[in-house]
């Protein structure tokens, strides 16, 4: 059916709307992982944007902060930030949004009640409501076999729930190789401090074994803002002796999320993180030089964005993905999705969660669907206003491409 000028607004918010979408970063796991899954109020309160926002309000140090139980942390945060103070913050609003959306009364600000309310249901129960109010069908978990609980649980070999999918994290391994060497010997893996050939072929082994055991949909690590490849540094080496050929073999892609400072304030702990303009060179290298290996990329910086679009139009072989972090908030998912979808059309998958507590899910999507429909709208008007004729199935197809089919196709591509 061909949509009028008048109706593309409600077809699209529409359609974005009940279009259920793979969500293809997040840092979620399953029931099974027990108390590595966060979810209820108190979580949601005490996220580290949060945590970071009350910090620059309250006369409190930051030992006396962390002294507080999680349950303390929640009340001073509510209290501070969203009795004493109006909560527009992107982060305050998320929260108000779950709320809302959980049908909680936000006029009595009553924390006490929000618990009680969320503590009737179990974890399976929350799970499948969290995952209906966000429309989501699934999620990729971020999933560290350097991490001892849940390095444990994968060994166990636990129950998978075909709704959260694996990624194989590797931060530890790129980002502070010497650190870890003592684990991988302890581990059975025969490394040494260098990457002699046997060191190469142990560290690959490591690679492969855990591909087997978790099935992730891609290999995945996070980046400084001065990141460089190639350089003489063993992350680099890492890289390309190790890291890119079990990828090909696997065919796997790399996820690289480029561009944070970490600790710039210890003192925060997991709020502590910072963003650095990164060097996009690096991205363009790694695309050039291993045309048979997938890429996926997200950069932390606004400075990156024009340069990164710029840079997917040249290599089939590189997915931009969502807005990460800091760029997850409503003016710039804005501008930076428009931007991609003008450089790059539907090839792009435009946003991911990041979610680190399941109920963020459903703020999350929800604003995020807002902003992608407004873009979408307006790049759809000025296509009929050119003279193109739209149908409704066009829009259908368009936002399926950018909610899911695009992540899974790039999965399934082989480049070898």
């Amino acid at each position: 059916m061909t949509v009028k000028t008048a109706d593309v607004l409600t077809t699209v918010q529409e359609i974005v709307e009940n279009t259920p979408i793979t969500d293809i970063h997040t840092h979620l796991y399953s029931p099974q992982f027990k108390e590595q899954l966060l979810f209820g109020i108190d979580e949601l309160l005490t996220y580290h944007y949060l945590i970071a926002e009350t910090m620059r309000v309250v006369p409190l140090s930051y030992e006396e902060y962390w002294q507080r139980s999680t349950k303390e942390q929640a009340d001073l945060i509510w209290e501070e930030l969203f009795i004493k103070r109006t909560p527009y913050s992107e982060a305050c609003r998320g929260v108000v949004t779950t709320l809302s959306k959980l049908g909680l009364n936000l006029q009595s600000k009553d924390l006490e009640a929000y618990r009680e309310e969320v503590a009737t249901s179990s974890i399976e129960e929350y799970v499948d409501r969290i995952f209906h109010l966000a429309h989501v069908n699934s999620v990729v978990m971020t999933n560290d076999p350097f991490d001892p609980k849940e390095r444990q649980i994968w060994l166990e070999g636990p129950e998978r729930d075909p709704r959260f999918h694996a990624a194989l994290r590797i931060d530890p391994l790129l980002n502070s190789y010497t650190d870890i060497v003592e684990d991988l010997r302890d581990w059975g893996y025969q490394v040494g401090d260098d990457l002699a050939d046997q060191t190469v072929q142990e560290l690959q082994r490591f690679i492969e074994d855990w591909v087997e055991r978790m099935a992730p949909l891609y290999v995945a690590v996070s980046l400084p803002d001065d990141f460089k490849y190639p350089d003489t540094s063993i992350r680099s080496a890492l890289i390309e002796k190790v890291l890119l050929p079990v990828c090909r073999k696997k065919n796997l892609p790399f996820a690289m999320m480029i561009g944070v400072k970490r600790s710039v304030n210890p003192q925060l702990r997991s709020a502590g993180d910072s963003v650095g303009k990164a060097d996009i060179q690096s991205v363009e290298y790694l695309c050039k030089n291993f045309p048979e290996n997938k890429f996926m990329v997200t950069m932390l910086s606004r400075e990156n964005q024009h340069e990164l679009a710029v840079t997917a139009r040249k290599f089939r072989n590189l997915m931009v993905f969502g807005c990460w972090w800091f760029l997850n908030n409503p003016t710039l998912i804005e501008e930076i999705t428009a931007m991609r979808f003008e450089l790059l059309g539907t090839s792009v998958i435009p946003q991911h969660s990041d979610a680190r507590i399941l109920d963020q899910l459903v703020y999350k999507w929800d604003h995020s669907r807002k902003i992608i429909a407004k873009v979408l709208t307006r790049q759809y008007q000025n296509l009929i206003d050119a003279g193109w004729t739209l149908t409704e199935e066009d829009i259908r197809r368009d936002v399926k491409q950018l909610f899911n089919d695009n992540f899974w196709d790039f999965i399934s591509l082989k480049l070898s």
